[in-house]
Protein backbone atom coordinates (compact mmCIF):
# COMPACT_ATOMS: atom_id res chain seq x y z
CA UNK A 1 0.00 0.00 0.00
CA UNK A 2 1.64 2.95 -1.35
CA UNK A 3 1.10 6.68 -0.47
CA UNK A 4 -0.77 8.58 -3.11
CA UNK A 5 -1.68 12.18 -1.55
CA UNK A 6 -0.73 13.91 1.36
CA UNK A 7 -1.96 17.23 3.07
CA UNK A 8 0.52 17.23 6.14
CA UNK A 9 -1.50 18.07 9.46
CA UNK A 10 -4.55 16.97 7.52
CA UNK A 11 -5.08 13.69 6.15
CA UNK A 12 -3.17 10.99 3.26
CA UNK A 13 -4.64 8.90 0.78
CA UNK A 14 -3.37 5.64 -0.24
CA UNK A 15 -3.13 3.70 -3.20
CA UNK A 16 -6.06 1.35 -1.76
CA UNK A 17 -8.65 4.23 -1.31
CA UNK A 18 -8.14 4.50 2.47
CA UNK A 19 -7.96 7.75 3.84
CA UNK A 20 -6.60 8.59 7.11
CA UNK A 21 -6.99 11.56 8.49
CA UNK A 22 -5.56 13.05 11.59
CA UNK A 23 -7.30 14.31 14.37
CA UNK A 24 -7.95 17.38 15.71
CA UNK A 25 -8.92 18.89 19.37
CA UNK A 26 -13.06 18.16 19.39
CA UNK A 27 -15.48 19.75 21.56
CA UNK A 28 -18.62 17.92 22.45
CA UNK A 29 -22.02 19.53 22.09
CA UNK A 30 -23.61 20.99 25.41
CA UNK A 31 -26.82 22.26 26.39
CA UNK A 32 -25.31 24.33 29.24
CA UNK A 33 -25.37 27.92 28.36
CA UNK A 34 -24.28 29.57 31.54
CA UNK A 35 -20.53 29.68 30.95
CA UNK A 36 -20.75 31.48 26.98
CA UNK A 37 -24.04 32.32 26.32
CA UNK A 38 -25.21 29.55 24.16
CA UNK A 39 -25.98 25.97 23.68
CA UNK A 40 -25.19 23.46 21.33
CA UNK A 41 -26.72 20.17 20.04
CA UNK A 42 -25.75 17.30 17.55
CA UNK A 43 -28.76 16.19 15.46
CA UNK A 44 -28.72 13.33 12.85
CA UNK A 45 -30.14 14.84 8.99
CA UNK A 46 -29.32 11.72 7.31
CA UNK A 47 -28.62 8.36 9.18
CA UNK A 48 -27.79 6.44 5.82
CA UNK A 49 -24.96 8.72 4.12
CA UNK A 50 -24.66 10.18 6.92
CA UNK A 51 -24.99 14.02 7.56
CA UNK A 52 -25.37 15.28 10.83
CA UNK A 53 -24.84 18.90 11.90
CA UNK A 54 -24.54 20.98 15.08
CA UNK A 55 -27.23 23.71 16.23
CA UNK A 56 -25.83 26.51 18.47
CA UNK A 57 -28.87 28.70 19.58
CA UNK A 58 -28.11 32.17 21.99
CA UNK A 59 -29.35 33.04 25.35
CA UNK A 60 -31.82 35.80 24.81
CA UNK A 61 -33.74 38.10 27.17
CA UNK A 62 -37.01 37.54 25.03
CA UNK A 63 -37.60 33.85 24.92
CA UNK A 64 -40.38 34.69 22.79
CA UNK A 65 -39.39 36.37 19.47
CA UNK A 66 -38.08 34.66 16.68
CA UNK A 67 -34.55 33.90 15.44
CA UNK A 68 -33.01 34.48 11.94
CA UNK A 69 -31.11 31.01 11.00
CA UNK A 70 -27.91 30.83 9.63
CA UNK A 71 -26.66 27.77 7.84
CA UNK A 72 -23.07 27.38 7.77
CA UNK A 73 -20.60 25.08 5.40
CA UNK A 74 -17.26 24.37 7.07
CA UNK A 75 -13.98 24.17 4.82
CA UNK A 76 -11.28 21.78 4.65
CA UNK A 77 -10.79 21.59 0.93
CA UNK A 78 -14.10 19.54 0.68
CA UNK A 79 -11.87 16.50 1.59
CA UNK A 80 -11.31 17.25 5.56
CA UNK A 81 -12.30 19.00 8.55
CA UNK A 82 -15.56 18.71 10.50
CA UNK A 83 -17.80 21.62 12.63
CA UNK A 84 -16.96 19.82 15.86
CA UNK A 85 -13.08 20.86 15.45
CA UNK A 86 -12.54 23.46 18.77
CA UNK A 87 -11.74 26.51 16.36
CA UNK A 88 -15.75 25.63 14.26
CA UNK A 89 -17.26 25.79 17.94
CA UNK A 90 -16.25 28.39 19.15
CA UNK A 91 -16.47 30.85 16.45
CA UNK A 92 -19.76 29.42 15.90
CA UNK A 93 -21.11 29.34 19.29
CA UNK A 94 -19.84 33.15 19.69
CA UNK A 95 -22.02 34.02 15.92
CA UNK A 96 -24.99 32.77 17.39
CA UNK A 97 -24.65 34.91 20.43
CA UNK A 98 -23.46 37.86 18.59
CA UNK A 99 -26.25 38.05 16.02
CA UNK A 100 -28.73 36.34 18.07
CA UNK A 101 -29.29 33.76 15.56
CA UNK A 102 -29.67 30.03 15.43
CA UNK A 103 -26.74 28.54 13.99
CA UNK A 104 -26.72 25.45 11.89
CA UNK A 105 -23.72 24.00 10.95
CA UNK A 106 -23.33 20.67 8.85
CA UNK A 107 -20.91 17.87 8.42
CA UNK A 108 -21.14 16.74 5.23
CA UNK A 109 -19.16 13.70 3.87
CA UNK A 110 -15.80 14.08 2.76
CA UNK A 111 -13.56 13.47 -0.62
CA UNK A 112 -11.90 11.18 -1.81
CA UNK A 113 -14.32 8.92 -0.93
CA UNK A 114 -17.36 11.00 -1.43
CA UNK A 115 -16.85 13.10 -4.70
CA UNK A 116 -18.41 16.12 -5.52
CA UNK A 117 -21.54 16.64 -5.89
CA UNK A 118 -21.87 15.10 -2.40
CA UNK A 119 -21.19 17.56 -0.57
CA UNK A 120 -23.68 20.00 -2.49
CA UNK A 121 -26.21 16.82 -2.23
CA UNK A 122 -25.46 17.01 1.61
CA UNK A 123 -25.90 20.91 1.75
CA UNK A 124 -28.76 20.85 0.22
CA UNK A 125 -30.50 17.65 1.98
CA UNK A 126 -29.70 19.92 5.29
CA UNK A 127 -31.89 23.24 4.32
CA UNK A 128 -34.69 20.59 3.20
CA UNK A 129 -34.39 18.92 6.75
CA UNK A 130 -34.23 22.37 8.34
CA UNK A 131 -37.71 22.78 6.48
CA UNK A 132 -39.05 19.79 7.73
CA UNK A 133 -37.98 20.05 11.57
CA UNK A 134 -38.50 23.61 12.11
CA UNK A 135 -42.20 22.88 13.25
CA UNK A 136 -41.31 19.77 15.47
CA UNK A 137 -37.87 20.37 16.63
CA UNK A 138 -37.54 21.99 19.81
CA UNK A 139 -34.42 23.48 19.02
CA UNK A 140 -35.89 25.16 16.43
CA UNK A 141 -39.28 25.98 17.74
CA UNK A 142 -38.08 29.67 16.97
CA UNK A 143 -35.92 29.64 13.87
CA UNK A 144 -37.72 32.38 11.48
CA UNK A 145 -36.86 30.45 7.85
CA UNK A 146 -38.52 33.71 6.27
CA UNK A 147 -34.97 34.89 7.28
CA UNK A 148 -32.30 32.42 6.59
CA UNK A 149 -28.66 32.94 5.39
CA UNK A 150 -25.83 30.58 4.41
CA UNK A 151 -22.44 30.79 5.59
CA UNK A 152 -19.12 28.90 5.06
CA UNK A 153 -15.46 29.05 4.52
CA UNK A 154 -13.21 28.17 2.05
CA UNK A 155 -14.77 25.03 0.65
CA UNK A 156 -17.59 26.02 2.61
CA UNK A 157 -18.17 29.46 0.98
CA UNK A 158 -17.86 27.66 -2.34
CA UNK A 159 -20.49 24.83 -0.92
CA UNK A 160 -22.81 28.33 -0.23
CA UNK A 161 -22.85 29.22 -3.86
CA UNK A 162 -23.23 26.18 -5.48
CA UNK A 163 -26.51 25.31 -3.01
CA UNK A 164 -27.92 28.73 -3.58
CA UNK A 165 -27.42 27.90 -7.65
CA UNK A 166 -29.44 24.83 -6.96
CA UNK A 167 -32.09 26.39 -4.90
CA UNK A 168 -32.49 28.87 -7.78
CA UNK A 169 -32.83 26.40 -11.00
CA UNK A 170 -34.92 23.71 -8.87
CA UNK A 171 -36.99 26.50 -7.21
CA UNK A 172 -37.17 24.13 -3.93
CA UNK A 173 -36.77 24.44 -0.49
CA UNK A 174 -40.13 27.07 -0.63
CA UNK A 175 -40.20 27.29 3.19
CA UNK A 176 -36.78 27.76 3.93
CA UNK A 177 -35.89 32.06 2.35
CA UNK A 178 -32.90 32.58 1.99
CA UNK A 179 -31.99 36.33 2.93
CA UNK A 180 -28.53 36.38 2.07
CA UNK A 181 -25.15 34.50 1.44
CA UNK A 182 -22.27 35.16 3.36
CA UNK A 183 -19.03 33.64 1.99
CA UNK A 184 -15.77 33.44 3.61
CA UNK A 185 -12.31 33.48 1.88
CA UNK A 186 -13.94 30.92 -0.58
CA UNK A 187 -12.64 28.24 -2.45
CA UNK A 188 -12.92 28.63 -6.22
CA UNK A 189 -10.23 27.92 -9.19
CA UNK A 190 -9.80 27.28 -12.63
CA UNK A 191 -7.20 26.38 -15.26
CA UNK A 192 -5.77 29.72 -15.97
CA UNK A 193 -4.41 31.08 -12.92
CA UNK A 194 -4.51 34.30 -10.99
CA UNK A 195 -1.80 36.57 -10.75
CA UNK A 196 -1.45 36.06 -6.87
CA UNK A 197 -1.95 31.94 -7.93
CA UNK A 198 1.06 31.97 -10.18
CA UNK A 199 3.00 33.83 -7.55
CA UNK A 200 2.33 31.31 -4.81
CA UNK A 201 3.28 28.50 -6.63
CA UNK A 202 3.30 26.16 -3.21
CA UNK A 203 -0.26 27.34 -2.38
CA UNK A 204 -1.65 26.58 -5.67
CA UNK A 205 -0.15 23.47 -6.11
CA UNK A 206 -1.98 22.23 -2.95
CA UNK A 207 -5.33 23.96 -4.37
CA UNK A 208 -4.54 21.80 -7.43
CA UNK A 209 -4.62 18.54 -5.19
CA UNK A 210 -7.42 19.42 -3.31
CA UNK A 211 -9.71 19.95 -6.61
CA UNK A 212 -7.88 16.93 -8.16
CA UNK A 213 -9.33 14.93 -5.46
CA UNK A 214 -12.45 16.24 -4.91
CA UNK A 215 -13.94 16.73 -8.65
CA UNK A 216 -15.52 13.09 -10.26
CA UNK A 217 -12.18 12.22 -12.36
CA UNK A 218 -12.68 13.09 -15.88
CA UNK A 219 -13.33 17.23 -14.77
CA UNK A 220 -11.09 20.08 -14.60
CA UNK A 221 -10.93 22.74 -13.02
CA UNK A 222 -12.92 25.14 -14.85
CA UNK A 223 -15.97 23.20 -14.34
CA UNK A 224 -18.60 25.15 -12.75
CA UNK A 225 -18.41 24.27 -9.82
CA UNK A 226 -14.91 24.96 -9.56
CA UNK A 227 -14.86 28.02 -11.78
CA UNK A 228 -17.76 30.39 -11.05
CA UNK A 229 -17.51 32.29 -14.17
CA UNK A 230 -19.04 29.01 -16.09
CA UNK A 231 -21.98 28.92 -14.29
CA UNK A 232 -24.79 28.33 -16.88
CA UNK A 233 -27.83 30.60 -15.59
CA UNK A 234 -29.93 33.00 -17.14
CA UNK A 235 -30.31 36.52 -16.05
CA UNK A 236 -33.81 35.66 -14.65
CA UNK A 237 -31.96 32.99 -12.69
CA UNK A 238 -29.42 35.91 -11.26
CA UNK A 239 -32.09 38.36 -10.52
CA UNK A 240 -32.95 35.73 -8.01
CA UNK A 241 -29.58 35.31 -6.47
CA UNK A 242 -29.78 36.50 -2.81
CA UNK A 243 -27.84 39.74 -1.29
CA UNK A 244 -24.47 38.69 -1.06
CA UNK A 245 -21.57 39.88 1.44
CA UNK A 246 -17.93 38.15 0.70
CA UNK A 247 -14.92 38.08 3.13
CA UNK A 248 -11.71 38.02 1.63
CA UNK A 249 -7.92 37.89 3.90
CA UNK A 250 -5.28 40.59 2.86
CA UNK A 251 -2.46 38.13 2.88
CA UNK A 252 -4.95 34.46 1.45
CA UNK A 253 -3.75 33.67 -2.05
CA UNK A 254 -6.86 33.35 -3.03
CA UNK A 255 -8.06 37.15 -2.03
CA UNK A 256 -7.54 37.61 -5.76
CA UNK A 257 -10.02 34.77 -7.19
CA UNK A 258 -12.29 35.98 -4.22
CA UNK A 259 -12.31 39.88 -5.43
CA UNK A 260 -12.82 38.42 -8.80
CA UNK A 261 -16.05 36.10 -7.73
CA UNK A 262 -17.31 39.44 -5.68
CA UNK A 263 -17.51 41.75 -9.81
CA UNK A 264 -18.77 38.75 -11.95
CA UNK A 265 -21.61 39.17 -9.03
CA UNK A 266 -22.24 42.54 -9.71
CA UNK A 267 -21.93 42.23 -13.30
CA UNK A 268 -25.07 39.77 -12.97
CA UNK A 269 -27.09 42.20 -11.60
CA UNK A 270 -26.54 40.35 -7.82
CA UNK A 271 -26.40 42.72 -4.99
CA UNK A 272 -22.64 42.11 -3.33
CA UNK A 273 -20.48 43.75 -1.04
CA UNK A 274 -16.83 42.86 -0.42
CA UNK A 275 -14.98 43.17 3.23
CA UNK A 276 -11.23 42.40 3.44
CA UNK A 277 -9.35 41.60 6.75
CA UNK A 278 -6.34 43.23 6.00
CA UNK A 279 -2.93 41.33 6.84
CA UNK A 280 -5.18 38.27 7.83
CA UNK A 281 -4.30 34.33 6.15
CA UNK A 282 -7.00 32.01 5.15
CA UNK A 283 -9.48 31.11 8.02
CA UNK A 284 -8.10 33.00 10.52
CA UNK A 285 -11.67 33.19 12.11
CA UNK A 286 -11.38 29.51 12.52
CA UNK A 287 -7.51 29.49 13.79
CA UNK A 288 -8.01 32.29 16.42
CA UNK A 289 -11.72 32.86 17.00
CA UNK A 290 -10.68 35.10 19.48
CA UNK A 291 -8.78 37.16 18.05
CA UNK A 292 -9.60 41.25 16.90
CA UNK A 293 -9.71 40.57 13.89
CA UNK A 294 -12.63 37.68 14.32
CA UNK A 295 -14.20 40.04 16.86
CA UNK A 296 -15.02 42.39 13.94
CA UNK A 297 -15.86 39.66 11.36
CA UNK A 298 -19.10 38.57 14.24
CA UNK A 299 -19.69 42.07 13.95
CA UNK A 300 -19.94 42.84 10.42
CA UNK A 301 -22.15 39.45 9.95
CA UNK A 302 -23.98 40.45 12.40
CA UNK A 303 -24.70 43.83 10.79
CA UNK A 304 -25.68 41.96 7.41
CA UNK A 305 -27.68 39.43 9.39
CA UNK A 306 -29.70 42.12 10.76
CA UNK A 307 -30.52 44.17 7.97
CA UNK A 308 -33.32 42.41 6.47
Amino acid sequence: MSLLAEAPGYFRVYSDGSVKRDKRETVPASDDSSSNGYKSKDVVISSTKPICARLFLPDTPDSSSLLPVLVYFHGGGFCSVSTTWLGYHTFLGYLAVQSQSIVFSVDYRLAPENRLPAAYDDCYSALQWLSCQASSNPWLERADLSRVFLSGDSAGGNIVHNVVIRTIQEQSCDQVKIKGMLPIHPFFGGEERTEKERASEEAAHFADLLWKLSLPEGLNRDHPWCNFEKAELSMAEWSLFPAVLVFVAGSDFLKERDVMYAAFLEKKGVEVKLVEAEGEVHVYHVLHPESEATCLLLKQMSEFIHSF
